[in-house]
């Protein structure tokens, strides 16, 4: 469809051309920073947790939490591992925000370290470097492959005849 302005205007179509190459230079850059984004989850049991990792200044937040004041203290190092491990200079240009749901306290802690260290590998495949990739990757296997590989144990549903999935009720004989 062109729309012509008269004798010595330009078409609609050659309007929105000049337009398009004139002025997205400077947006497509500030898009391409916005847009530098992974998404992954990890899973233990019941607890899933989601993770999206921006490129930023390093912000580390769990629910709204920063990562360090994770609770309970004595499972906070479980959640780090994967800071500790990667280095934390990995970490300096990257934002994550974990969402965790469902499960105990313990998986929710285990959901949420698998999916940091899944997130910064997939970051990094994507926008950085797969030789770097291939570092952290190996690293995270090397000290436990239940970093990057989810658990696919879960629980057995309760059975009639017992007080369990297995425990059977015992029989007297007297």
């Amino acid at each position: 469809v062109q729309c012509n302005k008269g004798k010595e205007g330009i078409s609609g179509i050659q309007f929105l051309r000049h337009n398009w190459l004139t002025h997205t230079p400077e947006k497509m850059t500030n898009a391409d920073n916005r847009k530098q984004k992974v998404m992954t989850f990890g899973r233990k049991k019941n607890a899933i947790a989601v993770v999206q990792c921006n490129k930023g200044k390093g912000v580390l937040r769990c629910n709204g939490v920063p990562l360090n004041l994770i609770q309970p203290e004595g499972l906070r190092l479980k959640a780090m591992e994967p800071i500790l491990i990667a280095g934390k200079s990995r970490f300096r240009d990257v934002d994550i925000r974990v969402r965790v749901r469902g499960g105990g306290t313990t998986s929710q802690i285990y959901a949420v370290r698998q999916a940091i260290a899944k997130s910064i590998v997939a970051y990094y495949q994507k926008y950085v470097d797969e030789a770097q990739k291939l570092e952290i990757k190996d690293a995270y296997l090397n000290y436990d492959r239940t970093l990057l590989v989810a658990d696919p144990r879960r629980t057995e549903p309760k059975k009639f005849g017992g007080h369990g999935a297995r425990a059977r009720k015992t029989k007297s004989y007297r």
